[in-house]
């Protein structure tokens, strides 16, 4: 004998998240690529760009273990667009200073970024999209905000800052 299936109620919210996100990601890699980024280049350009941070306050913004940061930073050096300097404020740490040529490639980034997320958001009628993102912020910013304490080895999404 066959087992049946659990009838769904709703739509799967797991799923329709990640496979959207999945396709963002991939869509918004593949034009960054264009002009030479990646995401989390792009991530670390334009926030070190808003204020003085440390290396380590932009791996924790842009959600990346110390390794993918120094390999992101390394990246952004050899490419010119940033550089490691002693912070302005405290002459312990160190900072992610981008360089003016990575300041014009974070504003062509940018453009990028806001041009995937309209095309994303095009797919909608144009009285629902802002209240999708008013929706998805909420549950973003509040009861989503946090994962579990034991979330095993589920790979987290990049958080924002507040």
């Amino acid at each position: 004998m066959t087992a049946m299936a659990p009838a769904r109620t709703e739509p799967d919210l797991s799923f329709l998240l990640d496979h959207t996100g999945h396709v963002l990601r991939t869509r918004m890699s593949a034009a960054l690529a264009e002009i030479g980024l990646t995401a989390r280049m792009h991530c670390v350009l334009v926030h070190a760009l808003e204020e003085e941070r440390t290396q380590i306050r932009l791996a924790e913004i842009g959600d990346m273990d110390k390794t993918t940061m120094v390999v992101t930073v390394d990246a952004l050096e050899k490419a010119g667009l940033a550089e490691r300097r002693p912070s302005t404020k405290d002459r312990r740490a160190r900072i992610i200073a981008v360089t003016e040529e990575g300041a014009r490639v974070a504003e062509r980034s940018q453009e990028i970024v806001d041009r995937v997320h309209e095309q994303a958001l095009a797919a909608l009628p144009e009285d629902e999209r802002k209240v999708f993102l008013r929706a998805l912020d909420r549950l973003a910013t509040g009861h989503l905000a946090t994962p579990a304490e034991d979330s095993g080895t589920v790979r987290r999404a990049r958080r924002r800052e507040r």
